[in-house]
């Protein structure tokens, strides 16, 4: 039995002194342009969905589903999101900043969230995407706003004619 863990002990030892190695021969890109590995895309994937899934609030968003918490929402996007997330012309309306960016932020309008819980989309804003370019908004926002700008998110694809008209103004 003792030499079975000393094997097992070794292989993970070996496994990270390669691991460590390969990193450190600069095969594996750190620029922002390179195309991500699977691993990493794994890796990344799978942190956030875990993280999500325990961390997220789960109940009720608690701004009211109104005209003018939608305009807020809208006001508020243009002002904080619209330059790395786009407009209402979806991925035309992409800055050159979004265009930098790795990974690429989702084109909203297009690649929206909809589906997405609104407690998912509150943590993603409040907190930032670890390793993304999406920063933790916590600091800058009241959660009031961030919770806005959730309900914004949830709705965006079927907004009442108000709050749609002042979407597709939004510029970044």
């Amino acid at each position: 039995m003792r030499g079975f863990i000393a094997g097992v002990v070794t292989v993970i030892v070996v496994g990270l002194i390669c691991a460590y190695g390969l990193l450190q021969s600069g095969l594996i890109p750190a620029n922002a342009d390179a195309k991500p590995g699977g691993l990493e895309l794994w890796a990344a994937g799978t942190s956030l969905n875990a993280t999500l899934r325990t961390a997220a609030p789960k109940g009720p968003n608690p701004v009211a589903l109104t005209d003018a918490n939608l305009l807020e929402g809208v006001k508020l996007y243009g002002q904080n999101c619209a330059l790395c997330h786009g407009t209402a012309a979806g991925e035309a309306s992409a800055s050159p900043i979004a265009k930098g960016l790795y990974p690429a932020p989702p084109q909203l309008a297009s690649e929206g969230v909809e589906d997405d819980p609104e407690g998912a989309s509150y943590w993603r804003i409040k907190h930032g995407v670890r390793l993304t370019g999406m920063p933790s908004w916590g600091g800058t926002l009241s959660d009031q706003q961030i919770w806005t700008l959730a309900l914004f998110l949830k709705h965006m694809d079927k907004l009442p004619p108000g709050p749609q008209a002042a979407w597709k103004q939004v510029r970044n």
